[in-house]
């Protein structure tokens, strides 16, 4: 029979990627959201608008990216000499 192996969620990638997938895909949408609504009480201009947008969407992806990629390295520190 075989045996069932239980991988601590340290080592699984699988589960990590989705986590971070998950993670940036709703930073993205929430600070664009964010941007949208701002534009719309801001800004009159189509050209400011979604200047307004694509900022809030970049500010979205860089913080995902920031925490996924400390995430990341927290489990593979390597030891200081």
């Amino acid at each position: 029979m075989a045996e069932s192996k239980e991988i601590s969620s340290a080592y699984d990638l699988n589960a990590k990627w989705d986590a971070y997938l998950d993670l940036g895909v709703r930073r993205f949408v929430y600070s664009s959201a964010t941007g949208a609504l701002a534009a719309l009480l801001l800004f009159r201009s189509p050209a400011t608008r979604w200047a307004s947008v694509a900022f809030g969407a970049g500010v979205g992806i860089g913080s995902a990216y920031s925490e996924c990629s400390h995430k990341f390295d927290e489990g593979q520190q390597q030891p200081r000499i």
